[in-house]
């Protein structure tokens, strides 16, 4: 399916977002360690899971912009380095301060990531590969969540966690020699030379940033995009404290529990490209719009209602597969938003505009944790974390039926 001069692409992408969930979720896994060692309330623990969203958020636009002017690959490059170093860096925390500013400085390594990866994709595959790419690198992202768990538990346990932190930087930065040396900007053939179907947003003329980030379906896109990591940082940040202090799991039944999830998400994501790109091609004559939003609005619906039941059901096993199967629809649309903006923006502005949708969506990581952990001090249960998530994807994903259109450039 994919040309050999593409593979490097596919397989160091993929590492990247193994990497880069390794080393994010590490401190939800690390959370009860750390939270014991220095003293931290759960309001606390969620205002640090929120300050990594603070760069995280501001970078994702910044990183995008940077991919569209210095380049994907030099872009990132640099932004592994930094964000290895500062995951290191969390070893080096002695109090609530000192976190909130290393994993600040984390985010900003960080958020350059998807931008970077949905304007490599761009440089180097045609309009109707790209969502089943996107999906497929961005697949890497749950399964580094997926076994951070064992890792960073089993080391915090047998060692300590401070060690867990060291060791996750050392991968990212051997991840960021091979890239260096094995990857080009851009192909010498351009991607779209063979490709049947063509974007939406091909124009001549230079369009400039202004004119798409006041466009609906690009505010409406992020706004999904912005349930969908309300529901992924829930999930990502509070969802291992959850287990051990509202169900009494254990810490290390805990590292094997939050694998289920992050697997049923690893396949959901590498699959949600697909079906997207086979719906595209079965359904031309609808518009390249209809098989995103087809994949979008049902699966953010199905994971929205998984995701609001877990916290009413009585038993651990009930949590877990709600949870599970909530991360798994979920994951199914993780590359529709990209793959939107794919096909409604010019590849001059792909990788700013998709760094503007992240920023959007990402302030629902400094938002979402900060907010759980002040509905778990004030009510004392997770109940109404869950249901507040799960109502908010149901109203997003209507609002994609409504507001996502094809955009048009006036005369």
């Amino acid at each position: 399916m994919f040309s050999k001069d593409k593979l490097p692409v596919i397989i160091l992408l993929f590492l990247a977002g193994v990497i880069n969930y390794l080393d994010r979720s590490a401190l939800s896994i690390a959370a009860p360690f750390i939270q014991e060692d220095l003293t931290l309330t759960a309001t606390q623990m969620g205002i640090i899971f929120s300050s990594f969203s603070v760069g995280y958020a501001i970078f994702n636009f910044l990183g995008g912009v940077a991919s569209d002017k210095y380049g994907a690959k030099l872009t990132l490059f640099v932004a592994m380095i930094v964000w290895s170093l500062f995951s290191g860096a969390i070893a080096l925390a002695v109090g609530f301060v000192s976190l909130i500013v290393i994993r600040i400085l984390f985010g900003m390594g960080e958020g350059p990531l998807s931008a970077t990866i949905n304007k490599m994709v761009n440089n180097w595959f045609p309009a109707n590969q790209r969502a089943s790419v996107i999906g497929l690198t961005n697949s890497g992202t749950p399964l580094g969540g997926a076994i951070s768990g064992p890792i960073v538990g089993f080391i915090a346990i047998a060692y300590s966690w401070k060690i867990s932190f060291i060791l996750i930087m050392a991968i990212g930065l051997i991840w960021a020699i091979f890239w260096w040396k094995f990857v080009k900007e851009k192909p010498a053939k351009n991607p779209n030379e063979n490709s049947a179907v063509q974007i939406e947003a091909q124009p001549k003329e230079k369009i400039p940033l202004t004119f798409y980030l006041k466009q609906k379906t690009v505010l409406f896109t992020a706004f999904a995009f912005f349930a969908y990591n309300y529901i992924l940082f829930f999930f990502l940040t509070w969802f291992p404290s959850y287990l051990v202090e509202a169900r009494g799991v254990s810490v290390k039944d805990m590292s094997i529990i939050t694998v289920i999830p992050w697997v049923l998400g690893f396949i959901g994501l590498a699959a949600g490209g697909f079906v997207s790109d086979y719906v595209l091609k079965k359904f031309a004559n609808k518009g390249v719009l209809f098989s995103r939003k087809v994949i979008l609005v049902s699966c953010l619906f199905v994971s929205a209602m998984c995701i609001g039941f877990a916290g009413l059901v009585s038993t651990t096993v009930s949590a877990v597969t709600l949870v599970a199967l909530s991360v798994f629809f979920l994951y199914l649309t993780g590359a529709i938003y990209w793959a939107i903006i794919q096909d409604v923006v010019d590849q001059n502005n792909v990788g700013s505009v998709g760094g503007f949708m992240h920023f959007l969506a990402n302030t629902a990581g400094i938002i979402g944790p900060t907010l759980t952990g002040f509905l778990v001090d004030t009510s004392g249960t997770f109940t109404p974390a869950f249901i507040l998530a799960g109502g908010l994807a149901i109203f997003a994903s209507l609002a994609v039926v409504r507001f996502v259109r094809p955009i048009v450039k006036a005369a």
